[in-house]
């Protein structure tokens, strides 16, 4: 079987719950190709949906030694960081993932930072600052909402999800969300 074909199976294996054969397909590709970062990565995928955070830490390490330029690489490991409470680590993976690339699924790995980290303001306002630089980004509205839902402000929750909805009207969280408002 093909890499490509071989790594393929081992995504779908790994969305489909199949962990074990999805790292047994990681170890595979690694031997087949040592050189190539895509095994590491699906094992540093699979050790996260087992919640093995320094397993897939080890593994994301040896993808980023492979592939120095990938953000998704950087940010995988820089969530798996915070899931350790390793919280300098934590940041400066998100940084490079957003220096990178300006990763939004870093930016949004940074506002969880902020607010593991006891700085709910701080991540207030670099999410706004986010939403103004990119209002399209559905995700970043869904955020602010829940912030505002989770600091008590139900009725700034409520316009947050509603503009979420306008951009993602089949987005079943957002849906969820409104649902438990009315």
């Amino acid at each position: 079987m093909k890499f490509e074909d071989q790594l393929e199976e081992g995504l779908s294996l790994l969305h489909e719950g199949d962990f074990d054969h999805a790292l047994d397909i990681a170890h595979q590709l690694q031997k087949k190709k040592p050189e190539y970062s895509e095994g590491f990565h699906l094992e540093g995928l699979v050790f996260q949906k087992l919640n093995q955070w320094e397993k897939s830490i080890e593994a994301l390490d040896s993808a980023i030694e492979l592939e120095k330029e990938n953000s998704g690489y950087y940010n995988l490991r820089g969530f798996a960081h915070m899931q350790l409470e390793h919280l300098d680590e934590a940041i400066e993976d998100f940084d490079e993932a957003i220096d990178l690339d300006d990763s939004p699924a870093a930016h949004r790995n940074k506002v969880l930072y902020m607010i593991m980290d006891d700085q709910g303001n701080e991540a207030i306002t670099y999410l706004l600052n986010r939403i103004k630089q990119n209002p399209k980004d559905v995700e970043n509205w869904i955020l602010m909402g829940d912030i505002m839902q989770r600091a008590g402000q139900e009725a700034k929750a409520k316009t947050y999800y509603q503009q979420a909805s306008k951009m993602d009207p089949e987005n079943d969280y957002v849906k969820n969300q409104l649902a438990e408002m009315s």
